[in-house]
């Protein structure tokens, strides 16, 4: 579940142990996610997506960190243990008895609590056929993430890796979500620091260092058009772009290490 953007403070390093015990969360959304692209098809609905993601949930004995999930902009808690977002929709879609159609692009963001330790991914996939331009706003955000886990070391500030992520997208012609960014996660779904796919001078105060021992919720969102998004109904939880193109959206929970990047919701 992305992050409204703000400043940074407070970041906690996790221990080899923490970083194991966050691995166990990651790997149940990585099999919930994997379902779900097996799933995904025209005429299943995103409430039935979001049954079989529950169900999978208790059965692992885990809690589904995005239900009941408050904010202070939100009229309602957040009802499902799924965000299913369709085409326009960027992030914080609601399941329920909308079907998929042919052509569909449907981005599914998971997040768990195991045993105390949270992981959080999501992947969007496309229902049946999608046209050439979705199908590269998908392989650019699902490249935009990959660039950033490459990148990953310890060392460097999160500035040098964000400017590549907008630099790569904006030159493949698609724009970068601004007002939504990744996180710091652990213990809690959203801890410090703010994990921007963009810089400008107001990302300037939030930049951090890559200190091994630190764990990020990545999550590019991009846009097939322009980069302005807002709030699409009156319960303020779902996210779309103001121009109603399709949007992308693809996360992965990692760890720094002096080696690089631990993705730890991936087998």
């Amino acid at each position: 579940m992305a992050s409204i953007d703000g400043r940074s403070a407070g970041i906690v390093l996790k221990s080899a142990r923490e970083i194991e015990l966050m691995r166990q969360a990651g790997r149940l959304v990585w099999q919930i996610l994997e379902r779900m692209g097996e799933l995904v098809r025209p005429g299943v609905t995103t409430g039935e997506l979001n049954e079989v993601a529950e169900q999978m949930i208790a059965d692992a004995g885990a809690s589904a960190l995005f239900k009941g999930v408050r904010t202070p902009h939100a009229r309602i808690a957040f009802p499902a243990a799924l965000c299913t977002s369709v085409n326009e929709e960027v992030v914080h879609g609601i399941p329920g008895a909308r079907k998929l159609l042919e052509g569909d692009i449907i981005s599914i963001d998971c997040g768990v609590k195991v045993n105390g330790y949270c992981g959080d991914s999501a992947r969007t996939f496309a229902v049946g056929q999608v046209s050439a331009r979705v199908k590269h706003l998908l392989e650019v955000t699902q490249g935009a993430l990959d660039l950033a886990i490459a990148e990953i070391r310890a060392g460097p500030m999160w500035s040098v890796i964000a400017r590549q992520i907008q630099a790569f997208v904006e030159g493949e012609g698609l724009s970068v979500v601004r007002e939504f960014v990744g996180h710091g996660i652990g213990r809690e779904m959203h801890e410090e620091p703010k994990v921007a796919n963009y810089y400008d001078r107001s990302q300037k105060k939030s930049d951090f260092a890559l200190d091994a021992g630190l764990t990020l919720a990545i999550e590019p969102m991009v846009n097939l058009g322009g980069a302005a998004v807002e709030y699409a109904r009156p319960e303020r939880w779902v996210v779309v772009t103001r121009d109603r193109s399709c949007a992308a959206h693809f996360e992965h929970t990692v760890a720094v290490t002096s080696n690089g990047a631990e993705v730890l919701t991936r087998m």
